[in-house]
């Protein structure tokens, strides 16, 4: 199974979240952080960025009982 890496304009699509927020969470262990694809540029693994959804979903329903 092939990793897909995201860039940031596709998780801030996924998310919700700007661009301010992802990095803020990411430095408050809150969010995954990304990986180095070489010079300046980053990206998330898909199925860690699912994964939090996933979690932030479950947290919101679970909250709401």
């Amino acid at each position: 199974m092939a990793t897909i890496i995201l860039r940031l304009p596709a998780v801030k699509a996924r998310t919700g979240l700007s661009r301010s927020t992802i990095y803020l969470r990411v430095t408050e262990g809150r969010f995954p952080k990304p990986i180095s694809l070489g010079g300046r540029a980053v990206g998330w693994v898909e199925a860690e960025i699912n994964e939090w959804l996933n979690q932030q979903i479950e947290a919101s329903r679970k909250a709401a009982h």
